[in-house]
């Protein structure tokens, strides 16, 4: 059965979290919760019982603390497990800090990663199938997940409608990025579509003619 993909705009920094759905058996990837607020989680949980789904994966493309705030409540609430690239858990231990020197509230501190991704893995939704592409230079260990049936790749902060992802946080690299979204982004189609962390949706063909960083 084919997947939908919804989103959620959240927090102080705008992020998106994404809901990756299998539309027969409701079964759902929570990508990068930015729920910050406990108007920010309700929100979430509004939308994931609007839509009768049922969480089964919770996946961080990479640990920047604004796709992160949510985490500890996605798993609390559902009992999920944890899934990232093994070179972003010192990312993910270092967002508490990194939230109180921007002078934010704290947060939640995420639990610890259950598993681990890398690049050649298959993330499976039902029948749905996801290759994991690593696409580091914006953090350490970011990646990207494409849905190549359906034409769609999640793509967090690697590369934006116009722009890519910022490369002045500790561990990031411009052209590792850049290198990144070449080898890695670019070859797939046209059509593509791509999901980001922030902002609007944009495809791999536009990013190709448009972006001014490509």
């Amino acid at each position: 059965m084919p997947t939908s993909v919804t989103s959620l705009t959240q927090n102080p920094v705008q992020e998106n979290t994404y809901l990756v759905y299998d539309t027969e058996t409701r079964e759902t990837i929570v990508f990068d919760p930015g729920c910050y607020t406990p108007e920010e989680e309700r929100e979430l949980v509004a939308a994931i019982d609007r839509l009768d789904l049922k969480p089964v994966q919770l996946i961080d493309t990479h640990c920047h603390f604004d796709h992160v705030f949510g985490n500890a409540f996605v798993v609390e609430r559902y009992g999920l497990e944890l899934g990232i690239h093994p070179l972003e858990q010192q990312i993910l231990e270092a967002a508490p800090m990194f939230v109180q020197a921007y002078g934010m509230p704290p947060m939640v501190p995420s639990p610890a990663p259950d598993y681990f991704i890398h690049e050649g893995d298959t993330v499976m939704l039902g029948q749905n199938t996801f290759a994991v592409l690593f696409c580091p230079g914006h953090s350490p260990g970011s990646l990207c997940f494409h849905n190549a049936a359906e034409g769609y790749v999640i793509a967090g902060d690697v590369l934006f409608r116009r722009s890519i992802g910022r490369t002045d946080l500790p561990l990031g690299d411009h052209d590792t990025l850049i290198g990144s979204i070449l080898t890695k982004l670019m070859p797939l189609p046209n059509e593509t579509v791509v999901y980001p962390g922030h902002g609007p949706s944009t495809t791999i063909g536009e990013e190709r003619r448009e972006n001014p960083f490509l």
